[in-house]
């Protein structure tokens, strides 16, 4: 019995850890983000259904080059490699539910700028048949609504993710958009009588009160 006490003494047996507990921690806010993008990618393709006859095309060689900078940064701003990657801020709740409200009001805007469009809408760069400047709506506060409320949603997985990647990602994937912005107005300004008037009035993608 003396023995046995005394090995009981020596062994230390490893004290149960706490498992954490669920209502302290944040939900996982990128998969969240990613949720609702996924939900917009499948949404937008349905509705790339309804579009118009286009009457006249902008070769895609004009803008192939900006579209894979949008698909790199995309690619950026969800990737997971590596593995670990050096996290440069910590996202509390506060900071989280804010971002996932900005990507529901970025896709929100590409939806009102959407229906708005309706037909008239191309995911390349194209005039319709009897295609006019759209200058109410969302295209009353910015030129290209869409590419606004899209960076608006990239900015907010950046922001959730916060990685250097993700920061890249983000910056590539509204340059992107930047530039394609720029064909297409090239494009419109050529093919739609008064557009040159409204790029004046309006702003390309950051709405800006003064003006």
């Amino acid at each position: 019995m003396a023995a046995g006490a005394a090995l009981a003494n020596r062994v230390r047996f490893p004290k149960p850890q706490r498992q954490p507990n669920s209502a302290h921690m944040s939900p996982p806010f990128p998969q969240i983000i990613a949720a609702i993008w996924l939900a917009w990618l499948a949404s937008w393709w349905i509705a790339a259904l309804w579009r118009g006859k286009a009457s006249v095309k902008a070769p895609r060689g004009s803008y192939r080059g900006q579209m894979a900078v949008i698909a790199l940064g995309f690619l950026l701003l969800f990737a997971s490699w590596p593995r670990y990657q050096w996290i440069l801020w910590p996202v509390g709740p506060a900071l989280g539910w804010a971002m996932v409200a900005l990507t529901l009001a970025g896709v929100g805007f590409t939806w009102w700028a959407r229906i708005h469009l309706g037909a008239l809408w191309s995911g390349g760069v194209e005039a319709k048949e009897g295609h006019r400047v759209v200058e109410s709506g969302p295209y009353a506060l910015v030129r290209h609504p869409i590419y606004s409320g899209l960076i608006a949603a990239a900015a907010a997985i950046a922001v959730v993710r916060a990685t250097p990647l993700s920061l890249a990602g983000l910056a590539l994937f509204a340059l992107g958009f930047a530039l394609k912005a720029r064909v297409e107005e090239r494009f419109l300004e050529a093919e739609l009588g008064g557009y040159d008037d409204y790029r004046r009035r309006v702003p390309m993608l950051v709405p800006l009160p003064w003006r």
